[in-house]
């Protein structure tokens, strides 16, 4: 059986981006007073008592989107409606009953499935009272919780267990996170719903559509993955509202997440300095990445991959390893090609070699090109031993760590990256000085 849903809905601005992070326990939805924020339902997986169910945080019912997206976002309120096994109906105590609570009622009217009425912002036990007004929408038991005074989230979540279907226990838990990110309307989302198999982000011509980073479960051949999407990211000058400075820290966050960053270009358009400050990210956590040129079907016929292939190599020379893919996320032309890269990705960067193995590898690195010498002499590598995972961790026990020139440990790493099984995936290398000089035991005596 699937995972069991839960929905937040609710007009605009009575805390359901609050309420979703107090239940995750993790800042995941962007919290702001600027109505409209969210605009993607947000996803994410919820274990309470041994029961696991997915929360969906939703947009505000009854507001106008100033960039007529409106029809779009109630329509991911809709589909979280129809989908969702629990619905948690968000007031606020603080503004008593308004209008456009009546008006979400009216929505639910028709809705089978059990409804909590979570009255929010209840900050002391003497504003519980304010909460009976509340009686008077005829939908759903009454329960009044405070976010930022952490007040009944226990009681809450004991009544959305009460309320689960009955799920199968063992859960098929998401094996890869793929982090899509990229600039301004590169197709991020479009690709997304193609994975979902479903219109499950708002796609749209208006750049910015997507102002959170959103959680989408989709399935491949039994396997469990998550895509990431990330808002379309623009130049730091350029960022003219919170929302949008929030938007590159929650692209940065998906990124820190990632297994897997897809790193997304139109292929009518050239690399732009965005681009260059994502990559700069990916690079500093050691992410694995791909490329992925989308809309190939505009220009396969008009222009060689190989042309766009030298074009990121000269754009990003520190990743000459990383691959590069090309497709078309509307029509889902090599997205299957590119999910199984993917999930080489993720094998390599979780990969172990052996001590023995690697030192068998670097005594003949070393024999083939020797160190150069340092204050007229041979600097000293006595083993390396691998560490940890996610990514490839060397340590290499030296004489000198600083001795070894910057080009001679780029030529180590590519000596590794070419023999082991971290062929397209970052690797960490530390240089640490050992205690003990002993001649007789360097690789390169």
């Amino acid at each position: 059986m699937p995972v069991p849903q839960v929905a937040i809905v609710g007009r605009p601005n009575v805390g359901k981006s609050s309420l979703f992070n107090w239940l995750a326990r993790r800042r995941l939805a962007i919290v702001d007073d600027y109505e409209g924020v969210t605009r993607d339902r947000m996803t994410t997986l919820i274990e309470s008592e041994g029961q696991f169910f997915e929360l969906t945080d939703t947009g505000g019912l009854g507001i106008e989107d100033p960039d007529d997206l409106t029809a779009d976002v109630r329509r991911q309120i809709e589909l979280a409606i129809n989908s969702a096994d629990v619905i948690l109906l968000v007031v606020d105590v603080q503004t008593g009953l308004m209008p456009l609570d009546e008006l979400v009622v009216e929505r639910l009217r028709g809705v089978e499935r059990p409804v909590i009425l979570v009255a929010n912002k209840s900050d002391q036990r003497h504003h519980d009272v304010h909460a009976e007004e509340f009686h008077r929408l005829g939908r759903g038991h009454l329960i009044t919780v405070s976010t930022t005074q952490n007040r009944n989230r226990e009681e809450l979540l004991e009544l959305i267990r009460d309320r689960l279907p009955p799920s199968d226990e063992s859960i098929n838990v998401p094996t890869m996170k793929l982090t899509i990110v990229g600039r301004r309307n590169v197709g991020k989302s479009t690709f997304v719903n193609t994975l979902a198999e479903t219109d499950r982000m708002i796609v749209s011509e208006v750049a910015g559509t997507t102002r959170d980073s959103v959680d989408v479960h989709f399935e491949v051949d039994g396997q469990t993955f998550i895509a990431i999407d990330t808002p379309g990211l623009r130049k730091r000058k350029s960022q003219r509202t919170d929302l949008e400075f929030y938007g590159m820290h929650r692209a940065q966050r998906s990124i820190r997440r990632a297994d897997v960053v897809l790193m997304f270009f139109d292929a009518a358009e050239t690399v732009s300095k965005v681009d260059k400050q994502l990559i700069g990210y990916v690079i500093d956590n050691y992410k694995p990445c791909i490329f992925v040129i989308n809309k190939w079907d505009l220009l396969h016929d008009t222009m060689p991959t190989e042309r766009w292939v030298r074009y990121l190599r000269r754009q990003f020379p520190t990743l000459s390893y990383a691959p590069i893919a090309f497709i078309t996320g509307q029509t889902g032309k090599n997205v299957k090609a590119l999910l199984n890269h993917s999930s080489m990705l993720y094998k390599q960067a979780r990969e172990r070699v052996s001590t023995g193995q690697l030192n068998r590898l670097l005594r003949s690195a070393i024999e083939a090109h020797q160190p150069p010498l340092y204050q007229n002499r041979r600097p000293k590598i006595y083993y390396a031993t691998q560490v940890a995972t996610e990514p490839p961790t060397i340590v290499v026990m030296c004489n000198e760590p600083k001795a070894f020139s910057n080009d001679y440990k780029r030529y180590l790493m590519n000596v590794m990256r070419d023999h082991l099984k971290f062929g397209e995936v970052p690797i960490k290398m530390y240089l640490q000085k050992r205690a003990r000089n002993d001649e007789e035991d360097a690789i390169n005596r």
